[in-house]
């Protein structure tokens, strides 16, 4: 199945601040993390993933590649990266986080939220509550799932592959498959 979202940068560049600012620790690997568990509990109960990211499978466990190219344009000033944001997303994040010693992330401003809805606000409640304080360590091997491990290193995640380690993938996944019935494809 193509993967059926689409990444929102602003929304992403909003999710981050509201991670950090919300309790998380200020790291790269726990903003990831939060996010993993906030999508997959987004996804099962509410059909989609909050930014639309896509998951790599990297050694430390699924990162979603959007917010990941955020962070990662910003921490290296945007330096010839191969992951190299339009100017316009690289200053919206620029203004809105930096990254200090190449690993803590700090706000610039504070959350916009109206680009959330109730549901996506729950979610990532729920999830930097219950992960956000959590050990790297612990975290890493709480999103070694079965998704993760299907995957190859440095891969996409299959989004068939995250459906089907919720508890509603059945009707999940027909779901996905058909997000728009009646229309023409």
């Amino acid at each position: 199945m193509e993967h059926p979202f689409n990444f929102n940068a602003e929304k992403g560049i909003e999710a981050i601040l509201y991670i950090i600012k919300n309790g998380a620790k200020p790291t790269s690997l726990h903003i990831s993390k939060v996010m993993y568990f906030a999508d997959r509990k987004h996804l099962e109960t509410y059909g989609r993933f909050i930014c639309g990211d896509r998951y790599i499978a990297m050694k430390r466990g699924p990162v979603p590649s959007g917010i990941f190219n955020l962070i990662t344009n910003i921490r290296d000033n945007n330096k010839s990266n191969q992951y190299s944001l339009i100017t316009e997303i690289f200053e919206k994040a620029n203004s809105a986080f930096y990254v200090e010693n190449h690993c803590c992330i700090k706000p610039c401003r504070d959350i916009n939220k109206n680009l959330f809805s109730q549901s996506d606000l729950e979610c990532l409640d729920f999830s930097i509550q219950k992960y956000g304080n959590l050990s790297a360590d612990r975290l890493t091997d709480l999103s070694h799932d079965r998704a993760w491990k299907k995957a190859d290193e440095s891969d996409n995640i299959n989004i068939e592959d995250i459906v089907k380690t919720l508890e509603n993938s059945e009707d999940l996944l027909e779901y996905l498959k058909d997000m728009y019935p009646g229309e023409a494809e």
